[in-house]
């Protein structure tokens, strides 16, 4: 065959590639944005047109288009908010919100008060309270939002939680869980999850006192304990001969997922209840909060939910990124066991999970491109 036969084919074919580089859009770009709502600041990160740059936030480096223009859809975009971890923010999982905008999503992460990397002094309980409720209020100044409120479909909302966030995912699911269920399960399991039992009291006298508070409730009838330890929060609680009645406290929110969870908590007759898609992710290697009390007592007794994997060889920690060095340490020193990375951990692991993560989204929720 000779060199001219050849050319008339190449031709064509690389016409129909420049034809069809013109008719598919490129791929977007993710944008990132910062909104200061009733609540306390918002990042967004969404679909944008403007190239990224490398931004550096203290020892964090993302890559993002800062306050760029999004891009422009056929249709109003499909939101997903992240809760963060205890004493958390936005940062550390810039990865996966980065991976949903590129699916064709706007993420919303709030800074939890009280609860956050400046302000933790409520961490726990009262946080766990809360967390539920700002979501559900920043869904709320969403949609009223002049810029914003157009641009979003607020009718079936995706949510994601990580570590703490995972009880704001769990509660808006319908979960439900009370102070006196941690109490109990740390009566039971303190050896087993001390991770958790005792996250925050790092000192021998702080430890003494946490136990303390535990054994002081050991035997003691319900009906004297405080309404605050007894109460049930987070689902609706079924009325009476309604045993099928929808848990979820906001029925907006349409799936989620978890990363590594805190759950212990959530009762296994609540999880039952759950009736939308929620996705657990696990590290097995956790000793942060011992899988087999957390994400995998999610799947023990959750019918909905599905797993998205454990991290084979990973902690706690090792489900964000980016997460710097000096970061990590200064979070590991404040965990009575665990925190570190784990040396050898394969991070492709990671990237797949979060794939993983934002395939579970798009088949519930089916985001513009």
């Amino acid at each position: 065959m000779t060199h001219h036969a050849l050319r008339t084919p190449l031709l064509a074919a690389t016409a129909l590639l420049a034809l069809a580089s013109q008719l598919t859009p490129a791929a977007a770009q993710v944008g990132r944005s910062t909104l200061t709502l009733a609540n306390g600041p918002v990042v967004l990160s969404y679909p944008t047109d403007a190239p990224t740059q490398s931004l550096r936030y203290g020892p964090f480096e993302i890559q993002a288009a800062p306050d760029a223009p999004p891009r422009p859809a056929a249709a109003p975009r499909r939101l997903v908010v992240m809760s963060h971890g205890t004493a958390g923010s936005a940062l550390p999982d810039q990865a996966l919100a980065s991976a949903l905008a590129e699916a064709g999503f706007v993420v919303a992460q709030p800074l939890h008060a009280g609860d956050n990397y400046q302000d933790a002094s409520q961490a726990g309980p009262v946080a766990f309270r809360r967390r539920p409720q700002e979501v559900v209020q920043l869904i709320d100044a969403l949609a009223a939002h002049p810029a914003w409120g157009p641009r979003l479909a607020l009718d079936r909302v995706g949510v994601h939680g990580m570590s703490a966030g995972g009880v704001t995912g769990l509660a808006l699911a319908g979960a439900q869980w009370r102070t006196l269920s941690l109490v109990q399960h740390c009566q039971q399991h303190l050896r087993q999850d001390l991770g958790f039992c005792f996250n925050g009291a790092l000192t021998t006298e702080q430890q003494a006192a946490r136990q303390a508070s535990f054994d002081h409730a050991r035997d003691v009838p319900e009906a004297y304990l405080p309404p605050e330890l007894t109460r049930w929060q987070g689902g609706r609680t079924p009325p009476a001969g309604q045993p099928d009645a929808d848990p979820r406290p906001d029925p907006r929110i349409a799936v989620v997922t978890l990363a590594v969870p805190v759950a212990a908590i959530f009762s296994a007759e609540s999880l039952a209840r759950i009736r939308i898609p929620v996705g657990v992710l696990g590290a097995d290697r956790d000793e942060v909060l011992a899988p087999d009390f957390h994400s995998r007592h999610v799947l023990r007794h959750c019918g909905t939910c599905t797993s998205l994997g454990e991290l084979k060889g990973g902690g706690h920690f090792d489900v964000l990124w980016p997460w710097p060095p000096e970061v990590a340490t200064q979070v590991a020193a404040q965990q009575v066991r665990g925190g570190l990375p784990v040396p050898g951990f394969d991070a492709a692991q990671r990237v797949a999970a979060q794939a993983r993560i934002v395939e579970f989204h798009r088949r519930a929720l089916q985001p513009q491109p």
